[in-house]
């Protein structure tokens, strides 16, 4: 798959739908995963969209520079895969730190994005207490040892029982991702607050939540959709990785959010 070299790492990023004349769609991970966390809406998005998703710093097959990594570097990312593309300007979608890299870009650099989707994340996720103990725990055990608590944030047990393909393919790529590339991430979180200024956002935003989601539960989604001038909140079963736990209707409130030809949310 290609890769965009940077000077200091290299990002790998996958493009699908191959018309040019479709609207240009750009998806954002959560930490600890790859771009596979997507499968799901390429297969039912690629019709309407010419879609790019990446592997960020640190994560995937993407390069991992020397941690501790700033929102401006992943949001620098997203926009240095956007000029070497010849991407004026994209919907983008993201879930958890993709979403908060969501909110960054949208502040920063609000003319290149047509409409947001913000799914399972806050304008500040945790505190940068619990993000500093978080690198301790990966610096000392590694992220094998964040499986199992892993698994019970992001899935329900139902899912986990129905779908363990699915959920296992996810906890899988989280156990593989570099501890270096995981740490930065958290360093990003841990320095990111964005409360303040959301209402500097004014492109029309979804904000998608889990229903039972204990990493971001949904109040904080509505309270980003109550915070942006054109903001609307829905829920949809599941915890933390919603769009896998309800990927059809995630795929139906997506496609028509993005497809309302309205000028708000």
């Amino acid at each position: 798959m290609p890769c965009l070299d940077l000077p200091t790492h290299r990002l790998h990023y996958r493009i699908d739908g191959d018309s040019e004349e479709k609207p240009w769609l750009t998806f954002c991970n959560s930490l600890g995963t790859d771009m596979h966390m997507w499968d799901a809406q390429i297969a039912g998005l690629s019709d309407d969209f010419r879609i790019l998703r990446y592997d960020r710093r640190g994560h995937g097959t993407s390069g991992t520079p020397t941690p501790p990594y700033s929102m401006a570097d992943l949001g620098g990312d997203v926009i240095a895969l956007w000029d070497a593309l010849r991407i004026e300007r994209t919907h983008f979608c993201g879930l958890s730190i993709g979403g908060l890299t969501g909110q960054w870009l949208a502040i920063h650099a609000g003319a290149r994005l047509d409409r947001i989707a913000l799914c399972a994340t806050a304008a500040r996720i945790g505190t940068p207490e619990s993000w500093s103990v978080r690198i301790g725990e990966v610096r000392a055990n590694g992220l094998n040892s964040l499986v199992p608590a892993t698994a019970e944030r992001w899935f329900t047990p139902a899912f986990r029982t129905a779908r363990p393909d699915v959920a296992g393919a996810i906890l899988t790529s989280f156990a593989a991702t570099s501890v270096d590339g995981y740490a930065g991430c958290c360093a990003a979180l841990a320095g990111t607050d964005l409360r303040d200024r959301l209402h500097q956002i004014a492109i029309p935003l979804l904000a998608i939540s889990g229903d039972d989601d204990p990493v971001c539960p949904p109040d904080q989604l509505k309270a980003i959709a109550d915070g942006v001038q054109y903001g609307r909140h829905i829920c949809l079963p599941g915890r933390h990785i919603v769009n896998l736990e309800s990927a059809p209707q995630f795929n139906t409130v997506l496609r028509d959010f993005l497809t309302d030809a309205s000028p708000c949310a």
